[in-house]
């Protein structure tokens, strides 16, 4: 449904400025390119002391949890199969096929880091071991802060996740405060995906153009929440849970 709805909007634009339909394609493929180089620019995890403090006093102000610079968690893009021997890699446990990306959130839902180029099967905890980020933080890079994560992940000195099993109030304490310092990644989720439907809906493009796609979306995420069109009625819109199950 979601490609029937793309070729028809290219048709829709081709006539509009007298061009073909694969011309538009071409020029939609190129477009997203250059969004997508822009990274380095919009992407980063803060780098001075300064920004990360910043970062780390956003995340304090949540729920009390300190030295937090970032909720790491992987969601589910939605793409069409991409045929093959190997397609199958791409089911996820939900049975559709999908790109299971990792993104670093801040606690103003910006988009600090993103890993989009692995199968639906793949776990967050091995798309996480293999991505730069970690090695970053292995190196004591962003010592002394850390990241947050869900029971997904493995605890170590710079992931923070819930305890599995809380007893005391001093334990129920840190896991209500974990939970609520990483649920910014949770609505950064929600509101990139309603932003742009098309991380929901499905896509049915050649997968190294699908991960450029998905990439360019962040760029031009934090490039909206830089002109502070933040879109608030996206959080709370009543297709909003249903997106993020996707």
């Amino acid at each position: 449904m979601s490609s029937i709805f793309c070729y028809r909007f290219q048709i829709n634009v081709a006539d509009l400025f007298n061009v073909s339909q694969p011309t538009v394609s071409r020029i939609v493929k190129k477009i997203t390119r250059h969004i997508a180089a822009l990274r380095p620019q919009f992407i980063t995890m803060p780098e001075t002391e300064d920004q990360r403090r910043a970062v780390v006093l956003g995340f304090y102000n949540l729920a009390q949890l300190p030295g937090i610079i970032g909720a790491v968690d992987c969601t589910h893009i939605k793409i069409q199969s991409p045929g093959g021997e190997n397609a199958e890699v791409f089911r996820n446990r939900k049975s559709y096929f999908s790109i299971n990306t990792q993104i670093i959130g801040s606690f103003d839902l910006k988009i600090m880091d993103i890993v989009a180029r692995w199968p639906g099967s793949v776990h967050d905890t091995t798309i996480f071991n293999d991505s730069n980020i970690r090695g970053h933080f292995e190196n004591n890079e962003f010592s002394p802060y850390c990241l947050v994560g869900d029971g997904g992940y493995p605890c170590r000195v710079y992931l923070l996740t819930p305890l599995q099993d809380p007893q005391t109030l001093p334990q129920q304490r840190y896991n209500n405060a974990q939970i609520k310092t990483r649920n910014p990644v949770e609505r950064l989720f929600g509101v990139w995906k309603r932003r742009f439907p098309c991380l929901s809906l499905g896509m049915r493009l050649k997968l190294e153009t699908m991960c450029e796609v998905i990439v360019a979306t962040a760029v031009l995420h934090n490039m909206c929440l830089e002109q502070n069109d933040t879109i608030d009625f996206f959080e709370n819109g009543p297709e909003m849970e249903q997106i993020e199950e996707i």
